[in-house]
């Protein structure tokens, strides 16, 4: 997407298209986006690599050569202007405050080394945005990725089932028999086949229709395997938020809607835990409402949060560290927080590792920045279908982060694709999406 003239008909035959210079950025773009969806080692059962990746040499090497293939990708086939556009002020701002929480850790180089695997992620996914010259060529991209992660995790459950399934030998035998695929966890391969359903709807309203209908139908299926009844909750409310108000010619609906939605699960979420009116009410109506015992790890997060609330415990300082496993374990808590790997709340979690103004920092450029970019998306047909793919992303994510925790979390896949969201929605409001044929663009036309 890195062109934005509408590009002429070409009589190029396919095998000739494919080693042209789009084509090649186009092959990258997708290469890039499989390699870092499945991860250096797929099939992994959880347990150490919940943790995250990078542990090993075959993370170190795969990632540093990630890295280096997206700049030199982007040196050699992006355009400077659409790469620089990506960079806004409240990313730099988001950034700093990232590394300020590098420097501020208990152990600054391992944090730097964890850091280092979170830059190249978000490095990779803006290469992936900036890469492919138009619509097409991103959609390319977008079936190769699918077809790739969706048919290695199908063929997981037939090849290797104990590995793409979870058992009742592992660390968690109440989860066995559901599905997690390529994936570490059912946690990450849930939100994941969210994401590409919404990809295949993208696919569909655009004229692609088999590719569209079958990413759609196989990634939902698989998501539903995987057991997680909130991510197979918040996949209709997404879509329905985001295509209701277009279909219906109140475009301004979906901003709204989207934080109206926040602003809800919040309250229901973190509010039950600091908000004493809300607390008040859920002991009376909702009792039993902890969320999997996630109140707990709230309460306590919080508690720690008030002892340093400006700067925080530092990255990769406070979950998991012997800051934890040296505190006492009360007998009634519901979960141990010395074996916690992170706080399963995203936006608490931020405020854990670097404090409550980066929290603030975060919630303009994850969310209120999406929305105003989504607001600016030129009304050009490809602009607003690909818009609304990657508003679906962000809300998706942005809801599942309040009770799961996956913001700066390495190569987290679930984390990656937020990062495609955010920064794609900044992309297709600054610039008319290119398209292969200029009658396929109707420059003034919504969505059908």
């Amino acid at each position: 997407m890195s062109n934005t003239a509408s590009l002429r008909k070409t009589e190029r035959a396919p095998l000739s298209a494919a080693f042209t210079r789009e084509g090649v950025a186009t092959a990258i773009a997708a290469l890039l986006f499989t390699v870092i969806m499945v991860s250096f080692r797929p099939f992994q059962p959880a347990g150490a690599e919940l943790t995250g990746q990078g542990g090993d040499i075959v993370n170190q090497l795969g990632f540093s050569s990630l890295g280096a293939m997206s700049i030199f990708s982007l040196m050699a086939f992006a355009d400077p202007r659409v790469v620089r556009s990506l960079l806004s002020p409240s990313w730099m701002l988001m950034l700093g405050f990232f590394f300020l929480s590098v420097v501020l850790a208990t152990d600054p180089p391992s944090a730097m080394r964890a850091a280092s695997f979170t830059l190249i992620g978000i490095l990779t996914m803006a290469t992936i945005l900036v890469l492919p010259r138009d619509a097409e060529a991103f959609s390319k991209v977008i079936i190769f990725t699918a077809v790739a992660v969706m048919g290695l995790s199908y063929l997981g459950l037939i090849v290797f089932p104990h590995e793409a399934m979870h058992t009742a030998d592992s660390q968690e035998p109440e989860h066995a028999g559901l599905w997690r695929g390529v994936f570490t966890h059912k946690n990450i391969a849930g939100p994941i086949m969210a994401c590409l359903s919404f990809a295949g709807l993208y696919l569909y309203r655009r004229g692609q229709r088999y590719w569209g209908a079958g990413i759609f139908l196989a990634a939902m299926i698989f998501m539903l395997h995987t057991g997680s009844k909130t991510t197979a909750g918040l996949v209709p409310f997404s879509i329905l938020i985001v295509m209701f108000p277009s279909l219906i010619g109140m475009r301004l609906g979906t901003p709204i809607l989207f934080a109206l939605a926040i602003i809800a699960t919040a309250v229901g979420t973190l509010g039950i835990v600091f908000l004493p009116p809300v607390k008040h009410l859920a002991a009376i109506y909702f009792p039993d409402m902890t969320y999997t015992g996630r109140t707990t790890l709230w309460e306590f997060a919080g508690s720690m949060l008030a002892k340093k609330p400006w700067t925080g415990y530092g990255y990769e300082s406070f979950w998991g560290t012997p800051l934890l496993l040296n505190q006492d374990q009360p007998f009634d808590r519901p979960w141990d927080i010395r074996t916690i790997v992170h706080g399963h709340d995203g936006y608490l979690d931020i405020a854990v590792l670097m404090g409550i103004p980066a929290l603030c920092v975060a919630v303009y450029t994850f969310l209120i920045a999406p929305l105003r970019d989504y607001m600016r998306i030129p009304l050009r047909r490809e602009n607003i279908f690909l818009g609304d793919f990657f508003m679906m992303v962000v809300l998706f994510t942005a809801l599942n982060a309040f009770l799961e925790s996956f913001f700066f979390h390495r190569g987290d896949p679930v984390w990656l694709f937020f990062v495609l969201g955010v920064l794609g929605l900044r992309q297709v409001s600054l610039r008319p999406m290119a398209v292969r044929d200029p009658d396929h663009d109707a420059q003034s036309s919504r969505p059908s």
